[in-house]
């Protein structure tokens, strides 16, 4: 728990929600429900374990930042309770609620502790792929997505690990319970795509019969796509994309735009994930902010290079 000022307003509570969602109590003294209310709140703090972070903000000794939450959610009485996640405030309620409706309160917001245990495996995981430990980075993991299975994120890394060790016949199976949510999420859709390529290229014909059936027929699109997907299985990707190219380039509409498809998601394979916390930017001094800095995703020359050569083919 944490004392919330002017002074500690970015540190303790916007950058502090970056990684852990912060329930800041606006109460008073005089407040006779903030003294209901605080007691509760410490509890379920103790309860949930690390889940999230309490801080309280006393109205009377910060009435700049008590304003203009209140001011922001339309509230004028304490207690008060604002919950911030990824830096901004997304959720609140107002008065001395049981326990029994704190809990629910949080529960809409808060990771689970399988949600926990699975980021810190994906993150164990992490560091031992950057220390080329690849068998137990899989492990981790395969754990991560076993202890929370609807963590598309860990699922995600788990799948393109496997693609990029080689095993192919457990990534199709690790990839499979989120195969419907493929027309929502790149990702997703990006791997399918990869593994599809994979499993084709066994059989596929030799890049020396692709280049000649090419050379014989400029619109042989099968051709092409088989030479592309090739190269997306051996991970030549700005190969596989300037061979996609040359197809969009010739009919924008083929084979259900599978070309362009196919060209989006080596780009979602490519991209760096978005930070989830940015760096903090230089404000004017005593300023205060409820929302933190937008996050932007790391800039990649190569990427935002064949980014622009899709978009002059399409327009």
């Amino acid at each position: 728990m944490s004392d919330i000022t002017i002074q500690n307003f970015e540190a303790e509570l916007i950058q502090a929600s970056m990684q852990q969602p912060v329930l800041l109590d606006i109460w008073a003294p005089w407040c006779g429900p903030c003294r209901t209310l605080g007691p509760l709140l410490e509890k379920v703090e103790v309860a949930y374990a690390g889940r999230f972070k309490l801080a309280k903000l006393n109205s009377d000794d910060q009435p700049e930042i008590a304003g203009q939450l209140s001011q922001a959610f339309g509230v004028r009485s304490i207690p008060f309770c604002v919950l911030f996640k990824d830096g901004q405030p997304v959720d609140g309620f107002v008065g001395a609620i049981p326990e029994a409706q704190i809990r629910e309160f949080l529960d809409r917001h808060v990771p689970s502790p399988e949600a926990l245990e699975a980021e810190e495996e994906t993150a164990e995981a992490e560091a031992l792929e950057a220390e080329g430990d690849l068998d137990a980075a899989v492990a981790k993991l395969q754990q991560a997505v076993a202890v929370d299975p609807a963590n598309d994120a860990a699922r995600c890394e788990y799948v393109k690990l496997l693609i990029e060790t080689g095993r192919i016949p457990q990534a199709r199976a690790a990839w499979e319970p989120v195969a419907s949510k493929a027309m929502l999420d790149g990702r997703i859709a990006a791997l399918g795509l990869w593994i599809n390529a994979c499993e084709k290229a066994p059989t596929a014909r030799s890049p020396q019969a692709l280049e000649a059936a090419i050379a014989a027929n400029r619109r042989d699109f099968d051709a092409r796509y088989e030479l592309a997907q090739g190269l997306m299985a051996t991970g030549r990707f700005t190969d596989a994309m300037d061979a996609l190219l040359e197809i969009v380039m010739r009919d924008k509409a083929w084979n259900g735009e599978l070309a362009r498809k196919t060209y989006v998601g080596i780009l979602e394979l490519m991209s760096k994930p978005v930070p989830k916390a940015a760096a903090g930017a230089e404000k004017a001094k005593g300023a205060l902010e409820l929302t933190g800095h937008a996050a932007v995703a790391p800039g990649d020359p190569v990427v935002d290079q064949y980014r622009r050569k899709l978009s002059m083919a399409l327009f």
